[in-house]
């Protein structure tokens, strides 16, 4: 799997997207949190591409060989493209998001608040 056109299916469709978002990040026009979920996006969307077209060439060789091949890995590459995209920017949008974890304070340049404890034995 994730061999020859399918390969660089994922890799044009998810490079291309990256792209542009780095362009816009470089620009001002999307912040370091939108990029992140930007990029969470690119990544699974140009895995849902490789695995829409590969498994679609697969269901389409098996109704019509030949024309179902092509048919297939088209339509199988745009719906699994946009689960991929679906899925990374849910992700993304949890794992950015989150007031608590350590991405939000490396995307904020925040240093983590270390408190001292009463009970801490090697204090």
């Amino acid at each position: 799997m994730f061999k020859g056109v399918s390969f660089w299916a994922g890799v044009l469709s998810g490079g291309m997207a990256q792209i542009n978002d780095t362009r816009a990040l470089a620009a001002g026009a999307m912040d370091k949190k939108v990029y992140a979920i930007q990029t969470t996006k690119n990544v699974t969307g140009s895995f849902g591409t490789m695995a829409g077209l590969e498994y679609g060439a697969i269901l389409g060789s098996a109704i019509i060989p030949g024309v179902g091949t092509i048919i297939g890995s088209m339509i199988g590459s745009m719906i699994g493209g946009r689960i991929g995209t679906y899925v990374g920017h849910n992700a993304g949008s949890i794992l950015f998001n989150n007031p608590n974890g350590t991405n939000y304070r490396l995307l904020h340049n925040e240093m983590p608040k270390l408190t001292h404890s009463e009970n801490c034995i090697t204090c």
